[in-house]
């Protein structure tokens, strides 16, 4: 019996370690991790919020041919940038109702490094004339690097923070021997039991995809955090170009010439492309020293149905339009590399895929949400003196305020401002973004004021209630009321502003439930009696 005593206590030593763990990686860097979270998740629809940001912007009631908005949108480049060294234009995908495209200039251009950007009409081919901001992509740049740190310091504590939720996870399936058990139990109204439920609950559902997501993110940027593989196998010029030729899709041409010599059609390259892999798959065209006698154009390949991003491209003479090689192969460790790229971002994905990347995604938002209450919750009712709880414990409270309900607050006010701010107003896509922060930073400084049960309150219901004034706001503010947009069938528009009165609602019951808890210490020791939690640490919560 000795043996399997030890063994026993062993057991328990390793699960109370893990639970150690799983506790302090989830609350270090738990408030980075649920601002990644609830951003990454309103990316993957990015796009439909970036045309609700631009209402002048007509939606597109048919499909455009690929070949012909590139021509019309590679003249218009040739016309604004007429010296460019390299542009490239993303294509229309029946998500967008505008062309993106970049160019670079040999100096002195626009920006301090001669960079270019701007949004076309895919219809006409001219600059969109709606009003200037980011849309969905401030929140596609903000899951990754935060927007105000320079970006090597952003995605690296990105990197740190997605290292930190994979040790969480690992950490957490070890502790939790009845986690699947767990799953199917749920206690409303038990106070931390049911928050443990809860947080149970949410990661068990989407473990499969929590895992994906984190490790994927890692590897989208391995580059950055392990660098030192790649400088010891890549020594030469050559051997850098080759790697640059598996990752990115521009064509590699030689030093210009110096003889100016007109571009071939795009047009015809891009039907070309689309013989090869059908009318609506070309994604991207690139040009590398276009107007010169060494111009070489790639087309690439969209997306769509397309379960990697590795590249795959066809390269053209950029004089003559004549094919010169087709790239449609990478070595094993890229195409690797690729697909689990391709299964962060999701972008293969048609609508119905789409939407489950989105609830399993909200619903990983919700797990580092309730991890990080739940903390707070089991100490409550160990607190010494309730009303004068340590500083430590003030802090994390406060920031999980600010973190949660203040981040809903900040991101809807981000919506509110893309409305209200004037048209014509100078750095208008970076005044909606000071909004954000600035609001943000207001929801902090009321929760270090007010007690945390009224701050949690207010703040809840100061999110519902400007999540469920959206609709109202676009009314009053534009030509394109909700009610339109449902008549004319335009479910990009009209599904923003619906998902914004579901969200309100959530928030609302949520304002409910938090008035209806007994405040301080009082509630967590009641809890604690009516459900006693064990003392091996796979049966209780980090």
């Amino acid at each position: 019996m000795k043996p399997q005593n030890d063994q026993r206590v062993a057991g328990r030593g390793i699960r109370q370690s893990m639970s150690g763990l799983h506790t302090w990686a989830g609350l270090l860097l738990g408030w980075v991790l649920y601002a990644m979270f609830l951003t990454g998740t309103v990316s993957f629809f990015k796009e439909e919020l970036s045309q609700w940001m631009r209402p002048e912007q007509p939606r597109l009631t048919q499909p455009l041919d690929p070949a012909v908005v590139a021509q019309r949108v590679a003249d218009e480049i040739g016309a604004i940038a007429p010296g460019a060294t390299q542009w490239s234009i993303k294509l229309p995908d029946g998500r967008s109702n505008t062309v993106y495209a970049f160019w670079r200039l040999p100096g002195g251009g626009p920006g301090a490094r001669g960079f270019g950007q701007d949004l076309f009409d895919p219809v006409t081919g001219h600059r969109v004339a709606a009003r200037l901001t980011l849309g969905g992509d401030f929140f596609y740049r903000f899951h990754f690097q935060f927007y105000y740190m320079s970006p090597f310091w952003g995605r690296l504590l990105a990197g740190l923070a997605a290292m930190a939720m994979l040790v969480a996870i690992v950490a957490g399936v070890i502790t939790h021997k009845k986690i699947f058990t767990d799953f199917f139990t749920f206690r409303w109204g038990k106070g931390q039991r049911s928050w443990l439920d809860a947080h149970n609950a949410l990661s068990v559902f989407g473990l499969p995809f929590h895992v994906m997501i984190t490790y994927t993110g890692l590897v989208t940027l391995m580059a950055l955090y392990v660098p030192w593989g790649e400088r010891a196998a890549i020594k030469t010029p050559a051997e850098r170009q080759q790697l640059s030729a598996e990752l990115n899709a521009f064509a590699q041409a030689g030093k210009p010439s110096g003889e100016t010599v007109p571009l071939a059609s795009i047009e015809a390259m891009v039907r070309q492309a689309q013989q090869r892999w059908g009318t609506t798959d070309a994604g991207r065209v690139n040009a590398t020293n276009p107007g010169d006698a060494t111009a070489r154009i790639a087309v690439t390949r969209g997306d769509a149905g397309r379960v990697s991003m590795s590249p795959d491209y066809i390269e053209f003479d950029g004089v003559t339009g004549k094919l010169l090689a087709v790239h449609d192969r990478v070595g094993a460790a890229a195409e690797t590399r690729g697909v689990l790229y391709a299964l962060h971002l999701g972008r293969f994905s048609d609508i119905a895929t789409r939407w489950l990347y989105f609830l399993v995604s909200l619903m990983g938002t919700a797990m580092v949400g309730t991890g990080l209450v739940l903390w707070i919750v089991k100490r409550r009712a160990k607190l010494p003196d309730p009303e004068r709880p340590y500083f430590g414990f003030r802090l994390v409270e406060r920031l999980n305020i600010a973190s949660i309900a203040g981040l809903s607050i900040a991101m809807t006010a981000f919506l509110w401002g893309n409305r209200l701010l004037p048209v014509a107003m100078a750095e208008r896509p970076f005044w909606e973004i000071h909004v954000f922060f600035i609001v943000w930073g207001l929801t902090l400084l009321h929760a270090l004021l007010r007690p945390a049960k009224a701050a949690w309150r207010e703040q809840l219901w100061t999110a519902a209630a400007l999540l469920a004034l959206v609709p109202v706001l676009n009314a009053v503010t534009t030509q394109r009321p909700l009610w339109r947009s449902l008549a004319e069938g335009d479910w990009e528009f009209a599904g923003i502003e619906l998902m914004c009165w579901a969200l309100a609602a959530l928030h609302a019951v949520l304002a409910i439930r938090t008035a209806r808890q007994p405040a301080g210490a009082a509630a967590g020791r009641k809890a604690e009696r009516r459900s006693p939690i064990g003392t091996a640490a796979g049966e209780t919560a980090p």
